[in-house]
């Protein structure tokens, strides 16, 4: 009897294999589930059922699970067999084989229905990794062939269970007891991990403020994030359980993880910034680079009435003529937009109407109070438009040249000396020296939205913290690149 002598011994296993319309686990739906209960060496249960996932089954999918639309259109649907899985799955340990994909199904099945599903996983392709290190391939049909397993039909979920339970079998034949007891101990302590990856990942990781890079294969670069602690943040991305198709494509890609420590948040968020602009990796979404910044800003007219025109060239030094960091014209002209039907400002002086003779066509709904006819008082259009503009004011730079702020950390001996100026990253340092010796005359900087926005809070919003911060003297001029 297996895992005589053992907890394991107690422990009912729940070998269990999906199929479904696709591997997209926001808009994919599982077609079939197979189950089979094994115990201390006996197969103690079955179970087994097709479903309707409510969508149509490709020819595709039809064709590798031989699963067609015919077949499961009388079948029930998740919700009508959910409290039955629950009931086959309760106190076990949830075994399969590339589980993150298995588990991740059943759990969006169960949350589509308001309801929570956990359990304890075990992957079959980590344990025989961990069992049989010496091979590349752990896919179930390289575990057939290399173990002599008996076939099975493929991509249909008993089959599929059969097959991998068989190889538990089998490695606890080749084993034994102990060292098969000693993989599934430590394999359900660890946090969960993608298959791929090396099981000491999150043990070669630092507790300690830095950014993080995945990479899949061939080295392409997939994800880049920050965190004040790089080892807990990286386990998050593996513990929910894909509530994200992209959660699931990054997974299955993922081949190695590789961080940056710096000496505090700052200099993660900067370096994160940096590297998602400089790199772009697959997966991060938000902070690329913007193909051009859009700005507004107001000049007068020949009759002397604030007039708005956008503008894509924005100088640094003179940050507080321009109202608003846009990624295109359309975020542009919504703005002006809302200010318009906000504040009765005249749409034609916005930019947001042709010009021509006569009233703007808001005059006529009586939205505008006749700036575009010379009715309205100057001066008293102009202090309603500055007013209305007033939260898009772009912050001047309040120094009279770049700072440096100092970030240290414990136990750590080198600084990191953030040089910034104009809102803009200039460098990271690590000792006086190199403060010392670094000029600006010549060094090429973009002007970004999202390093603006980052270094306005981080120096001058309310909860602002900064270790130190040093004015440094001019030191020349660099060259500002706009996106």
């Amino acid at each position: 009897m297996a895992f005589k002598n053992s907890d394991l011994s107690k422990i009912t296993f729940a070998f269990l294999d999906i199929e479904t319309t696709g591997g997209n686990v926001s808009h994919d739906r599982i077609t079939e589930i197979g189950i089979r209960l094994w115990r201390a060496g006996e197969t103690v249960g079955e179970w087994q059922t097709l479903l309707n996932p409510g969508t149509r089954i490709s020819p595709f999918i039809e064709q590798l699970t031989g699963i067609s639309n015919d077949m499961v259109a009388d079948a029930p649907l998740f919700e009508t067999i959910a409290d039955e899985l629950e009931e086959q799955l309760r106190d076990t340990v949830f075994v399969a084989h590339n589980a993150r994909f298995d588990y991740g199904f059943i759990k969006s099945e169960f949350r589509k229905l308001g309801r929570l599903f956990s359990a304890r996983v075990l992957c079959t392709v980590k344990l025989s990794r961990r069992l049989y290190p010496e091979f590349r391939k752990h896919n179930m049909d390289a575990l057939i062939e290399r173990h002599g397993l008996e076939q099975v039909r493929r991509h249909r979920a008993m089959g599929d269970v059969s097959a991998m339970l068989a190889f538990f079998e089998n490695a606890l034949a080749d084993k034994g007891e102990e060292q098969i007891e000693k993989a599934v101990a430590e394999l359900l302590q660890r946090p969960s991990l993608p298959s791929h990856l090396p099981l000491d990942t999150l043990k070669d990781l630092p507790r300690a403020p830095g950014v993080y890079r995945f990479y899949g294969e061939n080295d392409v670069l997939l994800y880049v994030g920050k965190s004040t602690n790089i080892a807990q943040r990286v386990a998050s991305h593996f513990s929910g359980d894909h509530n994200t198709s992209r959660g699931v494509r990054i997974s299955e890609s993922l081949r190695r993880v590789e961080c940056t420590e710096t000496a505090g948040e700052l200099g993660a968020l900067l370096l994160e910034l940096r590297e998602i602009k400089a790199l772009n990796p697959l997966f991060n979404r938000r902070s690329r680079a913007a193909k051009s910044l859009v700005s507004i800003e107001l000049t007068p007219n020949d009759s002397g009435y604030l007039q708005a025109r956008l503008v894509r060239k924005i100088e640094p030094h003179r940050l507080a003529s321009y109202y608003g960091l846009f990624r295109s014209k359309r975020d542009a002209e919504r703005a002006l937009s809302g200010i318009a039907a906000k504040n009765e400002v005249c749409n034609r002086l916005l930019g947001l109407e042709p010009e021509r003779e006569g009233a703007c066509f808001q005059r006529a709904l009586g939205r505008c109070k006749g700036a575009c006819e010379g009715i309205e008082d100057v001066a008293r259009y102009n202090l309603r438009v500055q007013i209305a503009f007033h939260e898009l004011r772009l912050r001047t730079w309040p120094w009279k040249g770049p700072v440096a702020i100092v970030e240290r950390r414990e136990g750590r001996e080198e600084p990191d000396i953030l040089v910034v100026y104009n809102w803009m990253h200039v460098a990271t340092l690590h000792d006086e020296q190199s403060l010392h010796d670094l000029s600006l005359r010549g060094q090429s900087i973009t002007f970004d939205l999202d390093s603006y926005k980052l270094l306005v809070k981080a120096l001058m919003g309310r909860n602002a913290k900064v270790d130190s911060l040093i004015e440094l003297p001019a030191v020349g001029e660099p060259d500002v690149l706009m996106p």
